[in-house]
């Protein structure tokens, strides 16, 4: 019985899974990335920070 268990922990090949769990993980990074950047409207963004500046300027002058 101990000789069946040694034998089945010796087919797998710690490498190829390593290698495996790599790549799985990279995948996963891109696709997040993807999807943040897919929801950011970069117009919209640029149109909140301009309209944030133009207050900022507006106080700054009312002191």
């Amino acid at each position: 019985m101990n000789n069946q268990q040694q034998n089945n922990a010796s087919q797998t090949d710690a490498k190829k899974v390593r290698r495996q769990n790599a790549a799985s993980a990279q995948n996963q990074s891109q696709s997040q990335q993807t999807e943040f950047a897919s929801e950011t409207d970069a117009q919209e963004v640029r149109r909140q920070n301009q309209q944030s500046e133009q207050k900022k300027s507006q106080n700054q002058q009312q002191q």
